[in-house]
């Protein structure tokens, strides 16, 4: 039988609703009126706090005065913030009003955040003024000196041509925000201003114009092997993936949900604002990730999803207070191994595997949560309604017998449009679909079986390794901060199984206890034969805070003493 799957069809999928960006917001705006939906408590102290009608009039005064500022239909609209209520509104206004939104990295470096600004062709760009260390007003105006001496919406730039107005909000991180050394910079008040004389008939209308599969968001790739590609994304895979997560997380009352990682990124965004507003809960939102405040923000919302990272987890573990939090609310987390440890937490609920990528704005397989361990039997479940996968050898492209691994490919209604500025043919096989760079096989029942990047696969005596499920092992590990299991050239393996660990502040690890903890979990072929200890910036991280394996790798070799040919 060959290494074809369908999903069911997606108009039988129960619980999707409209499937615009525009439209979502109306319509759970409707069903959940006074609710609130979204709160961030700032350095003050002070709790800010929008109902879902006062969230859809703040998205309206944004989709205002962009139509003010002369945004059309289609034109890209940039979004450069830490996790703040004003990220939300942007995301729903700039749809509103007709245009894209670029979600660009807060973690981006002069160099990156210039090339986000090329690629993405922006005509307007929303920032927060400052996030952590960077000053992105001085940062812009590095950029481009001509921002220096230009008036708001007056730029002209040869490097930046489509780029024409920039508009700062005042960081909440700063108590007395500086003035930008950019004067083209506009202050977000004043731009929403602009918008009073537009009818809010008028954005209906607009709002009404848009189809499905018209472009609603560009996102951009995490560069880890090459510079960043932005993946456009049609509005229905905004829409589908928001109705969609409460399903497959099995989620029944209102979630209060909650990340430390920013929604630049199509996990987040996607799963945080689905979990709660589909189902009249509320986004706790924390600009930016810092574990001491990040346990008193979720004991005092009441939060009951956290979506992260096991490194981020293992800080919250050394934060000041974790052992008197009462985080009893805590129901749904992922990969929430570390977080189950603490004394006040109850929850069994374990998200169930699931794959997907950027490219499908998220997931694209999945059981549900509640489904019996029994029949997810350790895939990554069957593809989700609308979805078809198909397994090739990665060499011909031809389709591969079931349970024999290849590269997984596929296609379906959250598939991107393409990328930015690519072809089709760059992005898509003749048959319609994406082929993802990763191994897999999928079984009699249809079931796929992850395996882990092709390229990052570690070949070891024969037998093909993971580094995310040795990963996933290592994180459980208390004083891990950050890991990478990579491969390293050996005489007689192919490859040597290195684990790399950055210990967490103060942490002294010892090799032999974490190979042990190690031995108990796993198969004895995915053991690290090294451990190596890092300093965390020794890691590389891409402007999407995701380690460059192949920088690891390196590091790995000459800590070693192996001989190594970076790869292309």
């Amino acid at each position: 039988m060959p290494s074809i799957v369908r999903g069911t069809s997606l108009k039988d999928e129960p619980g999707i609703g409209a499937l615009t960006i525009g439209g979502y917001l109306q319509e759970v705006v409707r069903r959940h009126a006074g609710c609130e939906a979204l709160v961030m408590r700032l350095p003050s102290g002070e709790r800010v706090s929008w109902t879902y009608d006062a969230l859809a009039e703040r998205a309206l005064t944004v989709a205002k005065a962009l139509i003010a500022a002369g945004s059309g239909k289609g034109a890209r609209v940039g979004v450069l913030m830490a996790n703040r209520p004003e990220l939300v509104s942007s995301l729903f206004g700039i749809a509103l009003a007709g245009g894209i939104t670029a979600s660009l990295s807060t973690f981006s470096t002069a160099s990156e955040l210039a090339h986000l600004l090329q690629a993405s062709e922006v005509s307007i760009l929303l920032f927060d003024r400052r996030v952590l260390k960077t000053d992105f007003g001085a940062l812009l105006a590095e950029l481009e000196p001509q921002l220096r001496s230009c008036a708001p919406g007056q730029l002209q730039s040869t490097r930046f041509p489509f780029l024409r107005r920039l508009v700062a909000l005042d960081s909440v991180t700063d108590a007395d925000p500086r003035r930008d050394d950019a004067r083209a910079v506009e202050r977000w008040s004043s731009f929403l201003e602009h918008g009073a004389s537009i009818a809010a008939d008028v954005v209906q209308a607009r709002a009404q114009r848009i189809q499905p599969a018209d472009p609603g968001g560009l996102f951009f790739s995490s560069g880890t092997t090459s510079v960043p590609k932005g993946i456009v994304h049609a509005h229905r895979a905004f829409a589908i993936q928001w109705w969609r997560w409460p399903r497959v997380l099995s989620i029944k009352e209102p979630a209060r949900s909650w990340t430390g990682n920013g929604f630049f990124w199509s996990a987040n965004i996607s799963m945080i604002l689905g979990t709660a507003l589909s189902t009249g809960g509320t986004v706790v939102l924390q600009p930016t990730f810092e574990a001491e405040a990040a346990l008193q923000l979720l004991e005092a919302e009441r939060v009951s999803l956290m979506s992260g990272r096991p490194h981020q987890w293992a800080r919250l573990q050394a934060a000041p207070g974790w052992a008197d939090a009462d985080l009893s609310s805590v129901r749904y987390v992922t990969r929430g191994e570390l977080i189950r440890q603490h004394p006040s937490v109850r929850s069994e609920w374990e998200r169930p595997n699931s794959f997907g990528t950027t490219e499908t704005m998220t997931i694209l397989s999945a059981f549900t949560a509640d489904t019996p361990a029994e029949l997810r039997a350790g895939s990554f479940g069957v593809p989700l309604p609308g979805n078809v996968l198909k397994i090739v050898d990665p060499r011909s492209g031809e389709v591969v017998p079931r349970r024999q691994p290849g590269e997984i490919c596929i296609k379906g209604p959250t598939l991107m449009l393409g990328y930015a500025g690519k072809a089709p043919e760059d992005a898509f096989d003749d048959e319609g679909y994406y082929h993802t760079g990763d191994g897999g096989y999928v079984d009699a029942q249809g079931r796929l079986y992850w395996e882990g990047r092709l390229n990052d696969i570690i070949k070891t005596g024969g037998a093909n390794v993971s580094p995310e499920e040795v990963d996933a092992a290592i994180a459980l590990y208390p004083g891990v901060r950050r890991t990478q299991t990579v491969g390293v050239p050996h005489d007689t393996l192919s490859e040597m199984v290195v684990a790399c660990v950055v210990p967490s502040d103060g942490i002294r690890l010892d090799e032999h206890a974490l190979v042990a903890h190690l031995k108990e979990r796993l198969a004895s072929f995915k053991v690290p034969r090294k451990v190596l200890f890092f300093a965390d910036s020794d890691f590389s991280l891409t402007g999407n805070e995701k380690v460059k394996v192949e920088g690891i790798r390196q590091l790995a070799a000459q800590r070693l003493g192996v001989v190594y040919v970076t790869q292309d």
